[in-house]
């Protein structure tokens, strides 16, 4: 058994079990999806303790030697990135997000990705919060599903870029974070982002399902507060 209880049989198993009626071919396409999924996650693991160990003073030659790579290469790898001070869900949502472009055959993130990243991580409290006020996970699920452009030919291999739109999301995000005083990066703040993007397809999602930016805003800042005198 590896360090994370995660063997290949195990991997195996699970796709099996969720493409019975699949063929090797279709079956290789999702390994392949899942295997950048773990690449991307992976990558997001180890960032995460660089940044702890820089905040720690550790310099990157330090760096560099306990990856196994020169101090220039660890640098420039894991400078931190638009996504410093994201929660590890909302990291795990972006990385979602990204695969569920990947698996629309989409060739760029957008914003109805992000959303549906989101859904993905029920630990988050944009969950939360979606579920709450739409009733269901599927509502939403079906209303972004609604509202996805065409597939495209083929899933990309590697890294996929973020639209315009989605860009502004993040930055977005950040902003609701800071307004709200908080020194973190989460879901709830990825969700204001959305709707705060006024013109995505996501934000109009959003309205369609009932939500308002003032609302959400409120929402997120009780919600948050909560948590915190917990």
């Amino acid at each position: 058994m590896s360090p994370l209880d995660i063997n290949l049989a195990d991997l195996i198993t699970r796709l099996n079990e969720e493409l019975p009626d699949s063929n090797e071919l279709t079956r290789i396409s999702e390994a392949r999806l899942r295997a950048q999924t773990l690449s991307d996650l992976g990558d997001q693991l180890v960032d995460h303790y660089v940044s702890k160990a820089r905040q720690a003073g550790a310099s990157w030659s330090e760096i560099g030697d306990a990856i196994g790579v020169s101090k220039q290469a660890a640098q420039q790898r894991h400078t931190p990135s638009a996504f410093e001070h994201f929660t590890d869900l909302n990291r795990h949502s972006i990385v979602l997000a990204q695969e569920a472009a990947r698996t629309h055959k989409h060739d760029s993130i957008g914003t109805e990705h992000i959303l549906l990243g989101l859904l993905g991580e029920p630990r988050g409290l944009a969950y939360e919060v979606l579920v709450a006020k739409a009733g269901s996970e599927q509502r939403i699920r079906d209303a972004i599903e609604e509202a996805m452009p065409p597939a495209g030919e083929k899933a990309l291999r590697g890294h996929i870029a973020f639209r315009p739109e989605s860009k502004d999301v993040i930055a977005q995000a950040r902003r609701a974070s800071a307004d709200l005083g908080h020194d973190w990066v989460g879901t709830e703040h990825m969700l204001l982002g959305l709707i705060r993007a006024e013109k995505s397809p996501a934000a109009q999602i959003l309205r369609n399902l009932g939500f308002t930016s003032d609302e959400l805003h409120e929402t997120v800042r009780t919600e948050t507060t909560k948590r915190r005198r917990r």
